[in-house]
């Protein structure tokens, strides 16, 4: 039964992803978190270089200088590879060995034998820690209950895990001993890691790639290079369209995301003559394609609708242009629905945005939309600007009709390391998960996928901190708090948009959840919330 409905789900994916929509394509792409040119290297001197290759060859290199040496095994400039089945290595590794090191014919992910005094035998490894043991606690030891040893019953523990294969204990146990410094440790489970993980192998496999990918930038304090090689130097802006516009076919959280804020939207604005929106990420403008035709059939006409499109210039890289290119796509759509349309570009961060830049004039119903942006925003934990809830005092300075937002339900902005690990390896299993569900896993572009629209996330979240960790997300909870702070009240979403997004549900694999609480939409893989949406006045 799990066979088929796998098969009529990725049946369905390819359904849905090949579907040609004539009358909207001209006029946009889909909406995605955009590239930011601005973090390239251009000397490459700088020693960070992202290539894409074959996926039967080595498939990506990610080139980093560690920052001061502090990581012995990392102090110079390194390397991050993938194995031809992708499980990560360094430069050491997969270019020159000592010529007593050599590959064990049971390696089936291509990594080498490790060169360091951990064995990689796990009876032998019981039987020096036994050796160790009785060193140091004499021969008649065995009489001590060791378990009262927090030390023993965490290296049993981690031989366990890795003796069963349990790709998830190790990576948490190789988080574990980064976070406590515990070098020799970190590095023997990286070994053991190298030999798990694979970009092309079941969901838990890929994840755990880009995990330990993080890990080893982390120890290597290279976090920072290895997130800008892969937000900057591939894949071209045309490719990178191109993978967006598939996750967006195959998995519903923008569309639900957009959806939802939306109805929100045109619920507040139904008997309004002059609309101006606010989009604090518009992107490639493709949300706002849906309300434009939605309002073009309104009873009594559309309104007039002015909207602001606020983005950061170097997004011009994705979208093969700067922001007029959006302005020109939704003008002559809105020409076509024959719906009075103007566009203003704002071309810059959020952080940057001033009430000047916003060009609010009276007469208009502004609506302001918040979709997957805010958690870009540095908070008070980051800067003392904390323009993430100076953001939201502007905004409500200008009383706007409604304020949307959207935002993926997960905890990593003010946590430190370790509970940042597990909460991201937890919220991207589920991704992984629903990719697997519904992009069959022979799909060759389903790595560029993966790599290019989630990958540098986890890397970021894992191996940066500061003001370099810009994916800092926070639960609804968090949101409501900040909102309710800067003066808003809860707005609630209509039940025919909730309604219309069970519908789209319907097109997707049923272990997708929707579900609605306290006043908000929730859209979860089976147990796990993924993306919450609510909206504010």
């Amino acid at each position: 039964m799990q066979a088929s409905q796998q098969h009529s789900c990725s049946v369905m994916a390819s359904r849905v992803y090949h579907q040609v929509k004539q009358e909207i394509e001209p006029y946009c792409f889909p909406q995605f978190p955009t590239i930011d040119r601005s973090l390239c290297y251009s000397d490459s001197s700088h020693g960070s270089h992202f290539s894409v290759k074959n996926s039967h060859e080595h498939y990506c290199t990610l080139e980093s200088s560690s920052a001061n040496g502090s990581y012995t095994v990392y102090n110079s400039s390194s390397t991050v590879s993938f194995s031809p089945n992708g499980s990560p290595m360094s430069q050491q590794e997969s270019h020159s060995y000592p010529s007593g090191l050599h590959h064990s014919p049971d390696n089936t992910y291509g990594s080498p034998i490790s060169g360091s005094c951990i064995t990689d035998d796990a009876s032998d490894l019981r039987d020096k820690l036994r050796e160790l043991e009785t060193v140091m606690l004499g021969p008649d030891s065995d009489i001590i209950d060791s378990t009262t040893s927090p030390e023993m019953d965490s290296w049993r523990l981690v031989m366990d895990a890795i003796s069963r294969g349990d790709l998830k204990q190790v990576l948490v146990s190789c988080a574990k001993a980064v976070s406590d410094n515990d070098l020799l440790m970190a590095q023997w489970l990286m070994d053991e890691l190298r030999r798990m993980v694979s970009v092309s192998g079941e969901p838990i496999q890929r994840l755990g790639a880009y995990m330990l990918e993080g890990l080893v930038a982390r120890l290597a304090s290279s976090g920072s290079s290895i997130y800008k090689a892969l937000r900057c130097k591939e894949p071209a802006s045309a490719d990178l369209l191109s993978y967006m516009h598939i996750l967006y076919e195959v998995c519903p959280y923008f569309k639900f995301g957009y959806m939802s804020a939306n109805g929100a939207i045109a619920e507040a604005m139904k008997d309004e003559d002059r609309v101006h929106i606010i989009d604090f990420q518009i992107a490639q403008g493709s949300q706002w394609v849906t309300l434009i035709q939605a309002f073009a059939a309104r009873p009594g006409g559309p309104p007039y609708i002015r909207i602001t499109g606020i983005d950061d210039s170097t997004s011009a890289y994705a979208r093969g242009g700067g922001l007029n290119i959006v302005g020109k796509r939704l003008s002559k759509l809105a020409e076509h629905f024959k719906v009075p349309f103007e566009f203003h570009a704002a071309a810059m961060s959020g952080c940057e945005v001033e009430q000047e830049h916003l060009r609010v004039r009276p007469g208009e119903a502004l609506a302001v939309n918040f979709a997957f942006m805010l958690h870009h925003m540095p908070d008070e934990s980051v800067s003392t600007e904390n323009h993430r809830d100076r953001l939201l005092r502007l905004v409500k300075s200008l009383s706007p009709k409604v304020v949307t937002l959207v935002e993926q339900e997960s905890n990593t902005n003010t946590s430190s390391f370790f509970p940042r690990f597990r909460e991201t390896l937890n919220y991207y299993t589920a991704m992984f998960e629903s990719i697997d569900m519904t992009l069959p896993r022979e799909h060759k572009e389903r790595i560029n996928v993966e790599q290019h629209c989630l990958a540098r996330d986890v890397v970021n979240i894992i191996a940066c901190e500061g003001p370099e960790r810009v994916e800092r997300h926070e639960l609804l909870g968090k949101w409501r708090s900040r909102f309710r702070m800067a003066g808003f009240t809860p707005y609630p979403l209509s039940s025919l948009v909730n309604a219309t997004i069970k519908t789209l549900l319907d097109n997707y694999c049923d272990k997708y959840r929707l579900e609605e609480r306290d006043g908000a939409l929730y859209l979860g893989w089976m147990n796990r919330d993924l993306v919450a949406s609510c909206a504010w006045k």
